[in-house]
């Protein structure tokens, strides 16, 4: 990535969009609108100063909204360009509040609140489409209870939690955990600030507060309003003491999470959503269970699907190994329900069949491996662009030549093209990029022979 930054034949217009694309092979005229980030990112350093002293915290959509951001931020570590952009939408100075501090903030003066977005027109003479894909939405399938029920995730989900960068540090805990814990720290906040304040009370009348409550009980004080609004203090003390220990003796037996149930095939191979196998799932799902266990040695998965589609180089003796050393179950069955059980833990119905009988087992925390969707801006872009879709939503491509589009002068790569893993997704990507350098390649020949 740092070389695509640093090479001299490489534009990079990172938070950028196209809208409109005229002309044909050899001669397509772009149009991009470049978004304001309201941060000059030629005199950006990248320290993240800004960030730090930002007072606006928002959830953060790269790690799943399982963690927190700024409203000024840099959208993953390591990024490119390495800059930070301002979020409109939660930026209290652009939505007409009294701020700046990032502006006060930043020693480079890279801040610009006036920013607006630029039209830019590029003329090139092919085009490739890598949009990526979505994850599935497995709220569409009830019976799993997403939503519902914290500690069922999706396997995007766990995956940022496995991460050394993301919003755990890379310990695996449960989501029904961190919620307890950010309520914990909430109710510490306000527990102080009304502490405080029975402070004042007592300094002013010199009695404990839990003295002058049990008075103002027996009908004293009861036309002294400033003693009401001191017992309207202590009521929301009592309140608030009460939960925040009982979660604090909860939060003693919190680890995390230690035995792991992964189902494959949540709206693939279904005709309900999804018919077509999305090609990478048991994959990744066997390598989050062997990372997991990496991280924990006492933890155990189970791996919940009709079979294991383990078709790459290699990859059936990766499954193997996790099976013999990474505590991996492979257990061949449909999961029908999930339901909640106590301490919020997942319990798995599913019929083995192989043994062809109704079972239930329950986990700390149940994965879904989800089906990869077309990412949802691509039938607009399609639209742009002037290229076709397939019935399920991806980029149409020559049956003979898989980065062909229904356009020439247009490829595609990755899962924009069908669900594929990295190394099938590199290997496209190469190919996109050859058919596009031989457009290049030809037009340069016919300016030659033009000229001879």
């Amino acid at each position: 990535m740092l070389d695509v930054g640093r090479h001299p034949n490489i534009n990079l217009m990172a938070y950028s969009e196209v809208q409109k694309v005229e002309g044909s092979i050899g001669a397509f005229k772009v149009t991009v609108r470049k978004k304001a980030r309201y941060v000059e990112e030629d005199k950006c350093t990248g320290c993240g100063a800004c960030e730090e002293k930002c007072p606006t915290v928002v959830p953060d959509a790269f790690n799943e909204e399982l963690g927190t951001r700024k409203a000024i931020y840099a959208y993953f570590a390591q990024g490119i360009p390495s800059t930070r952009t301002i979020d409109p939408d939660h930026c209290r100075q652009l939505n007409g509040k009294k701020c700046g501090i990032c502006k006060k903030t930043c020693q480079a003066d890279a801040i610009n609140f006036d920013q607006k977005d630029q039209i830019v027109e590029l003329d090139v003479a092919a085009i490739i489409v890598a949009a990526g894909y979505d994850v599935f939405d497995p709220s569409r399938i009830p019976e799993y209870r997403y939503r519902e029920i914290a500690n069922v995730v999706t396997a995007i989900e766990f995956e940022r939690l496995l991460s050394a960068s993301g919003p755990t540090d890379g310990h695996v805990y449960r989501p029904s955990d961190i919620a307890a814990r950010a309520k914990i720290e909430q109710l510490e906040k306000t527990l102080n600030k009304t502490t405080k304040a029975l402070k004042r009370y007592e300094e002013k009348f010199g009695e404990a507060s839990e003295d002058f409550y049990k008075k103002f009980q027996n009908g004293q004080f009861s036309d002294d309003e400033e003693r009401k609004k001191w017992a309207s203090r202590y009521e929301e003390y009592l309140g608030i003491s009460g939960p925040l220990q009982e979660l604090k003796k909860q939060a003693e037996g919190f680890s995390s999470a230690k035995r792991l149930a992964f189902i494959q095939c949540v709206g693939s191979r279904d005709f309900r959503f999804y018919p077509f196998c999305s090609g990478y799932c048991c994959m990744h799902s066997i390598k989050e269970a062997i990372i997991a266990h990496e991280h924990e040695p006492e933890t155990t998965s189970a791996i919940f699907g009709m079979d294991i589609r383990a078709v790459g180089k290699g990859f059936e003796e990766y499954k193997i190994r996790g099976g013999n050393q990474s505590g991996i179950t492979y257990v061949r069955g449909r999961v029908a329900e999930i339901m909640e059980g106590a301490n919020h833990n997942p319990i798995v119905i599913y019929e083995d069949t192989r043994e062809r009988k109704v079972k239930s087992q329950e986990f700390d925390m149940v994965i879904l491996a989800t089906a990869c969707a077309p990412t949802k801006g691509l039938p607009d872009l399609a639209k742009v662009l002037g290229i076709e879709l397939d019935d399920y939503g991806f980029v149409k491509t020559n049956p003979v030549s898989p980065v062909d589009t229904t356009v020439p002068g247009i490829y595609v790569c990755g899962c924009a093209e069908s669900p594929m893993d990295v190394p099938e997704s590199v290997a496209q990507a190469s190919s996109a990029a050859e058919r596009a350098a031989e457009v290049i390649s030809l037009q340069s020949l016919n300016k030659e022979s033009a000229v001879a």
